[in-house]
C-alpha cells in the first residue's frame, strides 16, 4: 500500500478574515497574503520543493507568538514554524492550506550567563550572532552550520543541525539543555532544565530534531563552551578522491579526534577558487582535507605532527599548516562558502545528505561518481568526511524537465547505496517532504506507527508541519477540503 503522510483535516478557511484576525495580534504590515509576497516563502535552500503557503504572519513578541498559534488552534488551520529558510529538505514550506510563521523577528539574546557557560535566546537569533556575542567571555557555541551566518538557532534545534566542528563537539541536541516551548494546542510548557536534564525522559533531546512536528521552540538555552587555547588547520591535497577518504579513516583510527575533519573534491575546489571565496586550494588535486585541531597548545602540536604524518603516509602530495587565524579563516571561508561558489557551474543544486560509515567513504564515493555518469550529470562532493556525513551536489538547470527527473533518480540511487552501505538517508537536513519515500529503507512499520503515536501525543490534529517527516501504511483517513 502506498505511503500516506500524517496530515490534519483541511479546514475552509476565509482567508481575507484569517488575515485580519491576525493582523490585530501582530499588526497589518506583518501578514503576508498577496502572491508577489508569499514567493519568497515558497521554497527553502532545496530548488527541487516549492509550495505557497495560505498566508505568513511574522510575530514580533513571545506574547504575538503564543496568541498566533493559540488563534490557528482555536480556527482548526495548521502551520509551519520557519526560521531563515536555509533548511534543504522541504521542512519549511508550507502549502494552501496552511499558515507559515516565519520566527525572524524574534532575534533577541535574552541574557548571556558566563559562570554557568549559558546562554539564553529567541529562536530567530542568527547562529553566527551568538557566536559573535558570547566570544568576549572566552565562550562559543559550537554547533557551526555551512549557514551559520544566516540560519537561525531555531531552525537549528529544528533539525539539529550539524556543522564542520560537530565531529569533536557534537551536534545541535548536545548543545540544548532547556526549551520553553508553545504546543500545537497552544499550550506552553518547559522542557529540560537549567542545568540540564539529569532525570526522567530526555524531552530536549525528543524535541530537538522534530522538524517543528512537536511545537514551536519560543526560548532556547544553550550550552556555551570555552574557546580553545590553540587551534591548527591543515590543508592537505590528494591525486585520488580514494586517497583521500583512506586518510581520513587512519587519522580516526589513531585515536585522534580532530575539531574539523571535511574534504572538498576537484569539481568544486575548481568552483570555490574561480570565487570572490577563493582560498588558495589547489585546483589541480582530485580532492582535498582541510583537518582542524584544537585544545591545549602542546596537545595541538603532538597531534598536528602525528596527522601530518598520517596524511602524508595516505598519499597526500603536500600538507599546508595554518595557525594565524588570518590564515585559517581563508581555508575555512573556501569551505563554508563551497555551496554559494557552485553557483557558477549551474543554475540550481541539489544538496543531499546522508550518512555512511567511515570505513564504506572510499566505496561509497566510487559509487557517487558511476552514478554521476550514467546520469551524464555533473556531481560535486563537499563533506563532513570524519562523521561519514555526505553531501554530493548536484548541478543542473531546474527549467529542463528531463534533466530535473534524472537528477531525481540518481539523486534516489545515490541515497540507496548510502544505505546498502550501512548508513542513513540524513546526517543533519532533516526528513521534510524531500525524503518521506525514503523512511521505509531505514524503518519498519512498526517503527513508523510509534513515530506517528508520539507525534500525537505532541499534536493529536496533526496541524504542525503537516505532511512531513514521518510516512504511514493507512494512518488515518482525512477530510478533503478547501480553502475560500
Amino acid at each position: 500500500m502506498p505511503s500516506l503522510a500524517l496530515a490534519p483535516p483541511r479546514t475552509i478557511v476565509d482567508r481575507a478574515a484569517l488575515a485580519t484576525a491576525l493582523g490585530r495580534i501582530v499588526g497589518d504590515r506583518w501578514v503576508r497574503h498577496q502572491a508577489s509576497e508569499l514567493r519568497t516563502f515558497s521554497a527553502d535552500g532545496l530548488p527541487t520543493h516549492q509550495s505557497m503557503p495560505m498566508l505568513a504572519v511574522l510575530p514580533g513578541t513571545r506574547e504575538e507568538l503564543i496568541e498566533v498559534v493559540r488563534h490557528l488552534h482555536r480556527s482548526g488551520i495548521a502551520f509551519v514554524a520557519r526560521g531563515a529558510g536555509t533548511g534543504l529538505s522541504g521542512g519549511a514550506l508550507a502549502d494552501a492550506h496552511t499558515v507559515l510563521i516565519p520566527l525572524t523577528r524574534l532575534h533577541r539574546i535574552l541574557r548571556i550567563e558566563p559562570k554557568t557557560k549559558r546562554a539564553v535566546l529567541e529562536p530567530g537569533v542568527v547562529n553566527a550572532r551568538l557566536s559573535e556575542a558570547v566570544a568576549p567571555y572566552g565562550l562559543q557555541y559550537a554547533p557551526d552550520p555551512s549557514s551559520q551566518a544566516a540560519c537561525t538557532v531555531g531552525g537549528n534545534v529544528a533539525e539539529n543541525s550539524g556543522g564542520p566542528h560537530c565531529l569533536k563537539y557534537g551536534v545541535t541536541t548536545n548543545h540544548i539543555v532547556e526549551l520553553e516551548v508553545i504546543l500545537p494546542d497552544g499550550t506552553v510548557t518547559r522542557l529540560g532544565s537549567p542545568h540540564g536534564e539529569p532525570w526522567g525522559p530526555d524531552l530536549v533531546g525528543l524535541f530537538v530534531g522534530s522538524e517543528g512536528m512537536f511545537g514551536i521552540a519560543i526560548e532556547i538555552t544553550v550550552r556555551l563552551v570555552p574557546l580553545p587555547q590553540a587551534v591548527r588547520t591543515l590543508l592537505a591535497d590528494f591525486m585520488a578522491v580514494r586517497s583521500a577518504s583512506e586518510a581520513v579513516g587512519a587519522i580516526i583510527a589513531a585515536g585522534i579526534v580532530p575539531a574539523a575533519l571535511e574534504m572538498i573534491d576537484q569539481a568544486c575546489v575548481k568552483a570555490v577558487e574561480a570565487s570572490i571565496y577563493a582560498a588558495g586550494y589547489p585546483t589541480d588535486a582530485a580532492a582535498v582535507l582541510l583537518v582542524e585541531l584544537d585544545g591545549e597548545p602542546v596537545e595541538v602540536a603532538s597531534d598536528g605532527a602525528s596527522v601530518e604524518r598520517l596524511l602524508l603516509a595516505a598519499g597526500a602530495r603536500t600538507v599546508r599548516s595554518a595557525t594565524d587565524p588570518a590564515e585559517r579563516n581563508r581555508l575555512w571561508q573556501g569551505r563554508k562558502k563551497a555551496f554559494g561558489a557552485m553557483g557558477r557551474l549551474a543554475r540550481d543544486l541539489v544538496v543531499q545528505d546522508a550518512v555512511v560509515p567511515r570505513s564504506a567513504l572510499p566505496d561509497v564515493l566510487d559509487r557517487i561518481t558511476a552514478i554521476g555518469q550514467k546520469y551524464a550529470l555533473t556531481i560535486c562532493n563537499v563533506f563532513h568526511a570524519g562523521d561519514g556525513n555526505l553531501h554530493p551536489n548536484i548541478c543542473y538547470d531546474g527549467r529542463d524537465a528531463e534533466l530535473t527527473e534524472r537528477v531525481r533518480a540518481a539523486s534516489r540511487e545515490i541515497m540507496q547505496a548510502c544505505v546498502d552501505a550501512g548508513g542513513s538517508i540524513t546526517g543533519e537536513h532533516g526528513v521534510g517532504s524531500d525524503k518521506l519515500d525514503f523512511m521505509p529503507w531505514i524503518f519498519d512499520a512498526t517503527s513508523l506507527r510509534m513515530m506517528c503515536d508520539v507525534r500525537r501525543v505532541f499534536d493529536p490534529a496533526g496541524r504542525a508541519n503537516p505532511n512531513k517527516v514521518v510516512p504511514v501504511f493507512a494512518c488515518r483517513e482525512w477530510r478533503a477540503g478547501g480553502v475560500s
